[in-house]
């Protein structure tokens, strides 16, 4: 992977933490209790009010890309 990517991808995640602190606190309470076979939801609503909702059952291999993206992430 190109190391300026890198770079780039961990300011913009920084900036992302600044402007909703709550989200990363939230997925590093919760990622706590993600294991294989948790189910992750993820809801959307547009400024129109409409709803868009999936979710996904966590597997092996899920949990290995989430502990990648931590230890780039930190």
């Amino acid at each position: 992977m190109n190391p300026m990517a890198l770079m780039q991808m961990k300011g913009l995640y920084d900036r992302f933490k600044k402007n909703h602190p709550k989200v990363p606190m939230f997925f590093k309470a919760a990622g706590t209790s993600i294991g294989e076979g948790s189910i992750i939801e993820i809801s959307v609503t547009d400024p129109a009010g409409k709803k868009m909702t999936t979710n996904m059952r966590v597997s092996a291999e899920d949990l290995e890309m989430f502990n990648q993206l931590k230890s780039m992430l930190g």
